[in-house]
């Protein structure tokens, strides 16, 4: 289970996200992201490997 600490933090992060998100689109500027699933996936393998990495060292 999550603890709190954890919670907060993801719902912080969620919280920044869309506020960024609705900022560019106000501004009318592209995102910040990648806006397909292979470069979302992509960002997935990186934090995955940050993990496996700590893991195994």
């Amino acid at each position: 289970m999550l603890d709190f600490a954890t919670l907060k933090t993801i719902f912080i992060s969620l919280g920044c996200g869309i506020a960024f998100g609705a900022t560019f689109s106000f501004a009318k500027l592209p995102l910040p992201a990648p806006i397909t699933f292979a470069g979302i996936v992509g960002i997935f393998g990186v934090y995955l490997g940050y993990k496996i990495h700590l893991w195994v060292s």
